[in-house]
């Protein structure tokens, strides 16, 4: 990449180049491992090697591939990866020769998950350092015995020196995030009793031990590095201290080339809730981790280089980290998500074409957490790049007039992507401005990021040269009559208060938003929903600081939302006051006394003392448009084709509307 790009000058540290023991980086700038659910029969797809690919080309330093498991009793779920499966070794080389034909390189991150693997897809054993379980919902783990350690010994370095046979540039070996080796360093996670267990130095033995071994197998010459979780975020669990203990010794008993600095581990609880820290986080506690890391290996005489990760947006951050001499690579996983080419994009003065990432965690970690492949909000190409090139690549064989009608996610989506693609755009929005439903997050600042979406999408109207008109009101006729070839509907949803079966109706969502101070000071919320909307208007009020019951029927809390959010969230309510209570049918509201029915009992309980009652349930999908078209077309027997996305197909989350109007825009 030239030095005169005028991205180098603006961030000179990230575009220094860094060897790593013989291993050449172009930049600091790298993808750390992130599960996508691509696997197939548990080995590299070609999903895989497509994704891989085009965040290489987009100009990044390295890729680390996702977790790659030992043993059968780690795979844990059909997607998952392994190194040691027959094949391993060709499918992984296909995906090395794809990054670097793109220069960048490909480190394999090799791992066992320990007892956070259940067995159940394998029919086989939870292993731990303990038997105790990560979460209420899991299975027992058995604690490990000598026999069974040496064998977790010898499948790291088989599956080590699978990864060297299939082209990788190094190793990241997984000593974070709450996995097995974590599980010893943790005394939260290990309580034993022999030479394993107790203090830091016996914790580290059996990390150290396959490290060692991994290390012997692969040779001096080979790049070989550890992951850490240098904070759990949890009583009892690791500390930075320890953590600085626990570097230092590892860099001083066997020669390592970087130590990768994460946080958080597998435990059913607010630390697990950090490691894909989202839009609510300050990012502060986590810059902290690899500076002190760093701090650490400097004043033990080792110039370890060191790894960070969480939350770096753009390259500002990753400069300004650099340059303080906190870290020495930087790494961005969500973010190449959003976009695989961002490096690029920087390097070449066009930060302003760049998708940043929302923190919404809903295109990847939600659905991690679900089982099924990733994707991202604001880039419905991820994960699809052999289907969808970018949208200016894939020019329509005839251009059409096409109409837009809702100036929402999907609408905008649908409008611009058509428009990139060589089509005549027209948008009409009834309102005043665009952004639909999602204009409300503007209100809650912890929401605040998804103004991204909306910078974005218009950002690409206006440079596609959308033609967009507001105050529109859409009628049948109209549109008929205007002579465009396809239109695309996306009128959205609108809002539909809970009525219970006797009394008044509930505020609703939208209602509360506009005009929180008319709430009052006690205020019920009454969730139907389980969704992130919801979630994010509890917590605004909260922090607005009205005193906030939450009701359910169901014997959950925030059901639809992620874990990897949700663990954080719960905190935070409780931190803030809120109280929830489960197992709560609505039967009736006059105003003042709500009656509920005990869901597990039967009883009808009465509640009394709150100022106002909010309810959140699902909008009824706009099909005034639809139903119109349909009987002016059956009329006249003629219109235009049209498409449904978006709320007014089913109301459901922005990832699903973006990714419809993204997907009609592409068919065209």
């Amino acid at each position: 990449m030239s030095a005169l790009l005028p991205g180098h000058a603006t961030y000179p540290d990230v575009f220094k180049p860094i060897t790593l023991n013989g291993l050449s980086l172009r930049n600091r700038i790298f993808v750390p491992a992130h599960t996508t659910n691509f696997g197939e029969h548990h080995l590299p797809s070609q999903r895989h090697v497509e994704y891989h690919r085009e965040r290489a080309r987009g100009g990044v330093g390295a890729i680390i591939f996702e977790a790659i498991r030992v043993m059968d009793n780690t795979l844990g779920r059909p997607q998952g990866v392994s190194g040691y499966l027959p094949g391993a070794v060709e499918a992984f080389a296909a995906v090395a020769q794809a990054v670097h034909a793109e220069g960048a390189a490909l480190i394999a991150q090799i791992c066992h998950m320990g007892r956070q693997i259940d067995g159940e897809f394998e029919r086989t054993v939870s292993v731990s350092a303990s038997d105790l379980r990560w979460s209420l919902g899991a299975t027992h783990p058995r604690a490990l015995d000598r026999q069974a350690m040496d064998e977790v010994r010898q499948a790291h370095v088989q599956v080590a020196l699978n990864m060297v046979a299939a082209g990788m540039d190094g190793i990241e070996l997984h000593w974070g995030h709450g996995h097995l080796l974590q599980q010893f360093l943790s005394p939260m996670s290990n309580q034993r009793t022999d030479e394993y267990g107790g203090s830091v130095q016996n914790r580290m033995r059996f990390p150290l031990e396959v490290l060692q071994a991994v290390r012997a197998a692969v040779g001096p010459g080979f790049c070989l590095g550890v992951r850490i979780s240098a904070e759990e975020f949890m009583p009892g669990g690791l500390t930075l201290p320890m953590s600085q203990e626990i570097a230092v010794a590892a860099a001083q008993a066997c020669a390592i080339d970087f130590i990768h600095v994460s946080h958080s581990a597998y435990h059913m609880s607010h630390s697990l809730g950090t490691q894909m820290a989202d839009m609510a986080f300050d990012v502060a506690d986590f810059r902290a981790l690899p500076q002190g890391i760093k701090q650490a290996l400097r004043a033990a005489g080792l110039n370890t280089p060191v790894l960070t990760v969480c939350k770096y947006r753009d390259l500002q951050d990753a400069q300004d980290m650099l340059a303080a001499g906190h870290a020495d690579l930087v790494g961005m996983a969500r973010a190449h998500v959003a976009d695989p080419a961002l490096v690029n994009k920087y390097a070449q003065g066009r930060a302003d074409e760049v998708r940043h990432c929302l923190g919404c965690n809903q295109g990847c970690a939600q659905r991690l957490e679900r089982n099924i492949a990733i994707t991202c909000l604001i880039n419905p190409r991820a994960g699809q790049e052999a289907r969808w090139p970018e949208a200016d690549q894939d020019r329509a064989e005839q251009p059409k007039k096409v109409l837009v009608i809702g100036g929402g996610p999907a609408g905008c989506e649908a409008a611009w992507v058509a428009a990139a693609r060589g089509h005549q755009v027209t948008l009409w929005e009834r309102g005043q401005q665009l952004g639909g439903q999602l204009r409300w997050t503007q209100q809650m600042p912890l929401r605040h990021d998804f103004v991204h979406l909306f910078e974005h999408q218009q950002r690409m109207l206006q440079r596609h040269g959308v033609q967009v008109q507001l105050g529109v009101e859409a009628t049948a006729e109209r549109v008929v009559e205007a002579g465009f070839d396809e239109v695309v509907v996306a009128t959205g949803a609108q809002a539909l208060p809970v009525q219970p079966s006797r009394g008044q109706a509930l505020i609703t969502q939208e209602q509360a938003l506009a005009d929180p101070q008319a709430l009052g000071q006690r205020v019920a919320f009454y969730d139907l929903t389980g969704e992130w909307t919801a979630l994010s208007v509890i917590e605004h009020l909260a922090d607005l600081g009205k005193q906030v019951t939450v009701f359910t029927p169901v014997a959950g809390f925030a059901w639809r939302a992620t874990i990897y959010s949700t663990l954080s969230n719960r905190k935070r309510l409780r931190d803030k006051g809120v109280r929830l209570v489960l197992l709560r049918q609505l039967l009736a509201y006059d105003g003042r006394v709500l009656k509920l029915e005990d869901v597990s009992t039967g009883e009808v309980l009465e509640e009394t003392g709150f100022d106002s009652v909010v309810g959140a349930q699902y909008g009824r999908s706009d099909q005034t448009l639809e139903l119109g078209l349909k009987a002016v077309q059956a009329q006249l027997e003629k219109g235009p084709r049209w498409h449904l996305a978006g709320d007014c197909l089913s109301p459901r989350t922005a990832v699903e509307a973006v990714y419809e109007g993204h997907a009609l825009a592409r068919a065209l």
